[in-house]
């Protein structure tokens, strides 16, 4: 077979007739890169016993390009995308309501320190028993233990 260039120039216009019929206007470059490989695919696999190459590659590339679109449009349909306006909302700087934060102090009130500290770091902050170690410098094991005691005396404290 010829060079790959010399038969790019000789199956452009193919490619821009199928790009026509699909009615591709969006993204031209990247279709016309799949194009192309479809081409070189289609260079590689063709069997002259089966017919000529033209008609091979106009399906070879027309059918790669249906795949393509295909893909496209699935990932589309499974994926949102949210509009500019949404990245740049402003964050709420006070997540943690008041009331809320009542309601909490309320239950810890029967609490040791320690026990309070593991609420508030835990429920109010989101930490982990490790990170929460690591802040108060102290085994794993212990925090276990505060969180333990705590939610035990929380447990009595609602239920009776």
């Amino acid at each position: 077979m010829e060079s790959f260039e010399q038969l790019v120039e000789q199956y452009e216009p193919m490619i821009h007739k199928i790009f026509n019929s699909l009615h591709l206007y969006k993204n031209k470059d990247e279709f016309y890169q799949q194009a192309l490989i479809a081409l070189w695919e289609a260079s590689r696999r063709y069997n002259p016993e089966k017919g000529t190459f033209t008609n091979y590659a106009y399906s070879y590339i027309r059918g790669h390009l249906l795949m393509e679109l295909k893909k496209i449009h699935r990932h589309s349909e499974r994926n949102l995308y949210p509009k500019e306006e949404f990245w740049t909302a402003v964050e709420d700087q006070n997540p943690v309501c008041p009331l809320e934060l009542e309601t909490l102090f309320t239950y810890c009130s029967t609490l040791t320190p320690n026990q309070r500290k593991w609420v508030l770091y835990s429920v109010l902050y989101g930490f982990s028993t490790k990170e929460i170690a690591e802040m108060e410098k102290v085994s794993v094991s212990a925090i276990k233990l505060w969180r333990a005691g705590a939610k035990e005396k929380i447990k009595d404290l609602v239920l009776s």
